[in-house]
């Protein structure tokens, strides 16, 4: 399973967020361009609904689950949920499709990365989102939120060393906090009031 927490950066802070980052991080950013595809099925008499999502990356394919739910889910801090990494053959859409799944959106996220260990192997995203005007159109992909930009965190953990991980990705997520809020996906407040005085001091340190 994963942990994740998500955040918005206005597009004139992320060089900003880019300098921090480097610091932080110790390691170069790589570039990310990711077709995420959303399947849906259809639920017949005695199923529940449910989705898959495909994260597409050159041939390799992410499976993402469904969040954790229940009482102790709206507890933590993290969203948490199923990941899967495997390849993936062109006619994996046909299969969905006969096992139920139809193609509900699909879009296109492009940006760089950030992967480095501290006590956990934390994987930082900064992208936008784009929409395709055609069926799986990425060429011609559009901005959804000109002048926005995601920013997500996800880190590997199982039920052992999930409260390490958890720990390690708070401690440093606190330091991006003048640029930005980290929260469950979803629950985000938007953008701090702070970003813009902590970005300039950024921009002219580096």
């Amino acid at each position: 399973m994963e942990c994740v927490v998500q955040g918005i950066i206005e597009t004139q802070h992320v060089e900003a967020l880019e300098i921090l980052l480097q610091g932080l991080c110790g390691v170069r950013k790589q570039g990310l361009r990711v077709h995420e595809l959303c399947l849906k099925n259809v639920p017949n008499l005695g199923l529940v609904a449910s989705e898959i999502r495909l994260v597409c990356d050159l041939d390799t394919v992410g499976h993402v689950g469904g969040p954790m739910r229940g009482a102790g889910a709206e507890q933590i801090s993290f969203l948490v949920r199923p990941m899967q990494v495997s390849k993936i053959t062109k006619n994996a859409l046909i299969v969905f499709d006969k096992l139920g799944y139809k193609l509900d959106h699909e879009h296109l996220r492009v940006g760089f990365a950030f992967h480095f260990q501290r006590d956990a192997l934390i994987t930082l995203t900064v992208s936008s989102i784009n929409k395709m005007l055609k069926l799986h159109a990425i060429d011609d992909a559009v901005h959804v939120t000109p002048g926005i930009q995601l920013v997500e965190v996800t880190t590997p953990a199982s039920s052992k060393n999930y409260t390490e991980v958890v720990a390690s990705v708070s401690s440093f997520c606190e330091y991006l906090a003048p640029l930005l809020h980290l929260s469950k996906p979803g629950v985000s407040i938007g953008v701090v009031p702070t970003a813009a005085a902590a970005g300039a001091s950024l921009m002219a340190d580096g």
